[in-house]
């Protein structure tokens, strides 16, 4: 199946970059066409290069973006790479306890969050630590570009397979209820996370301030100035001691000033104490 006009392609991989911040360069053109021919029948189209030309026609058009939330890759699974976890709970957890003792009040922001098993497991993370945390007001934000996959993590639901990735017997005993041949997350765990809409290249100014944000596995799929863009976004969201954890292929490096390693934990990063930070205001 044709791909379209090369002007047409050339057009939907700007348009996508821009958008999304993904890109789409000559050698990925097997994954335009893995992903945009399945739409392209659900649509109604011929053949993609069809649909390709009717976005590149109509880029506002709900077809442009349902072909943009089509090319992000949505890989997740619970506790993923159960290292960030692990530091949280042992580490950055327990230093927030004590310095959030006062207020008794605990901001996170799972940016990118695809399905869902990322907030959820960090709520899940959280109740288990309620012999501390269990008389604080504890808020979970959880963004993503993509409407469909938002009903989708909104919907709690997983199947067998989801759920037995990454989740330990015990924890699906305690945190999931059967629904048929699936499994819906416990309700108090739902109640602790709100789900938005919000496109990391759109800013974060109306976000508010978090304690801690978690931003991986998505600036790998970022051109460097995009990469540097949204570092900044996410800096001025961070309080000063506050804690960015990124997928463990991604780094700070090189893009953004105002971020510096935490030692003796990966992929952990915080503002450096005298970086010029613009912070964003609730």
């Amino acid at each position: 199946m044709s791909l379209g006009a090369p002007d047409d392609i050339e057009a939907f991989r700007r348009l996508v970059l821009e958008r999304s911040g993904l890109i789409l360069s000559a050698d990925k053109d097997y994954l335009l066409k893995s992903r945009l021919e399945p739409i392209a029948r659900a649509e109604g189209f011929p053949d993609v290069a069809s649909m390709v030309r009717q976005v590149r026609l109509a880029p506002s058009a709900r077809l442009a973006q349902r072909c943009i939330d089509g090319m992000a890759t949505h890989e997740s699974f619970f506790f993923r790479d159960i290292t960030p976890f692990d530091q949280l709970r042992d580490v950055i957890l327990p230093e927030l306890w004590k310095a959030r003792a006062a207020s008794k009040t605990l901001r996170i922001w799972s940016a990118a969050c695809s399905s869902g098993q990322e907030p959820y497991s960090l709520a899940m993370l959280l109740r288990e630590q309620s012999a501390k945390f269990g008389d604080w007001k504890i808020d979970i934000l959880a963004t993503d570009f993509s409407q469909p996959i938002l009903e989708r993590a909104r919907s709690a639901l997983y199947s067998d397979f989801e759920v037995r990735r990454g989740l330990s017997e015990e924890r699906q005993a305690r945190w999931l209820v059967k629904e048929g041949a699936s499994f819906r997350i416990a309700p108090d765990i739902r109640a602790m996370i709100q789900f938005r809409h919000h496109n990391l290249l759109d800013g974060m100014a109306t976000l508010g301030q978090f304690d801690l944000i978690f931003c991986r596995n998505v600036l790998i799929y970022f051109e460097p100035a995009k990469k540097a863009q949204t570092l900044e976004g996410i800096a001025s969201c961070l309080v000063p001691d506050g804690s960015l954890i990124l997928g463990s292929a991604e780094t700070v490096v090189g893009l953004a000033g105002a971020f510096e390693p935490t030692p003796g934990l990966r992929g952990v990063f915080r503002t450096k104490p005298h970086a010029t930070v613009h912070r964003a205001v609730a």
